[in-house]
């Protein structure tokens, strides 16, 4: 089978390699799936560099999400069976960047007929991760104001989406007239430019003052700093990720005078400590997306053979939403062909 590997770390587009290599065989808990579809993250950046807070060991491949349909199952696996429809996070070594992946039965995830597979890989990483923060981590409630950075991202419009479905007003900030655009398409109350100024000040003028009650912070850096001065009493900031490159100092005294927290929020661990809450909210999220109230955003769907820049492209801030990237023709047709032939 053909898989993007990586055999050393650095930029994505000088160390990723394409290899046709045996295909795996899924062992006891394990499912092995025909991939359809693969979503691309900005941690699958941070793999190539060495700079995720996991490091596989080499070689293996990126690409953390993936739709497809499985083609065996290992020994005690009982709930999937050969030709389901499902959605994954692979087991390293294997990744979404090649036509076949190993999974455990407990990162796997059945999804119905009326969803594509481009929106089904689309669908774990960044709406798994707002869902956790917004209502686990920092409760958002129906009355309160959410800003959400990077809002045209797949991490930020996965949020405003999450938020407007809670019945939550949402502010978004986004760089640029054609990012604005998206969040709006998005349907967020107030989107910020935040190009054209600072977003402090607009967020205490449309919430009179009072500042926003959850922060959504994906960015870090600068961004966590200024949101300081706009988060409300009681508030809560929500640590997401770190793409400015900066991880942010707090003054404790700062949240003790206006009480609020810094919720950080490492939806991965989930996988750890409470799998089954992992379950609970993909039923969470299929219930959303059977009424409409979800849809992931995807800009493009890039070749396979030029899967290495489409992950350098996610450094830049040129993307908006997620880009998917589709296998070639999958391990199980071409076998099917031969046989036929």
């Amino acid at each position: 089978m053909l898989a993007w590997r990586l055999h050393r770390l650095g930029e994505p587009v000088d160390v990723l390699q394409l290899d046709d290599i045996e295909a795996p065989k899924p062992g006891p808990g394990q499912v092995l799936i025909d991939v359809a579809a693969a979503a691309l993250n900005f941690p699958d950046v941070l793999l190539c560099r060495g700079q995720y807070q996991e490091r596989p060991e080499l070689p293996f491949s990126p690409g953390l999400e993936l739709a497809g349909t499985v083609h065996a199952v290992g020994e005690g696996v009982s709930a999937l069976r050969p030709g389901e429809r499902v959605v994954a996070l692979p087991l390293r070594p294997t990744g979404g960047l090649g036509q076949q992946v190993l999974a455990a039965e407990a990162s796997t995830f059945p999804i119905p007929d009326t969803m594509d597979d481009a929106a089904g890989a689309a669908l774990i990483v960044t709406y798994q991760t707002g869902w956790f923060a917004l209502h686990r981590r920092a409760a958002l409630q129906t009355h309160e104001t959410l800003l959400v950075h990077a809002g045209a991202g797949g991490v930020g419009s996965a949020a405003i989406q999450l938020g407007l479905a809670l019945g939550s007003r949402v502010i978004a900030t986004a760089g640029g007239p054609e990012k604005v655009a998206v969040c709006e398409r998005l349907g967020a109350h107030h989107v910020i430019d935040y190009l054209a100024g600072d977003f402090v000040d607009e967020v205490k003028a449309l919430t009179g003052g009072r500042g926003a009650d959850v922060i959504y912070d994906p960015v870090g850096g600068d961004v966590f700093d200024r949101s300081r001065k706009c988060i409300a009493w009681e508030g809560r900031l929500l640590v997401i990720g770190f793409t400015s490159g900066r991880i942010a100092d707090l003054p404790t005294n700062h949240a003790l005078l206006k009480n609020y927290s810094v919720v950080g929020l490492h939806w991965g661990a989930y996988q750890r400590h409470n799998p089954a809450l992992i379950h609970h909210c993909h039923a969470e999220l299929m219930a959303l997306h059977a009424r409409g109230a979800i849809a992931p955003l995807i800009q493009r769907e890039a070749e396979f053979a030029d899967a290495p820049a489409a992950i350098a492209s996610l450094a830049t801030r040129g993307t908006w939403g997620k880009v998917i990237v589709r296998p070639p023709q999958s391990v199980l047709a071409r076998e099917s062909d031969t046989r036929g032939a």
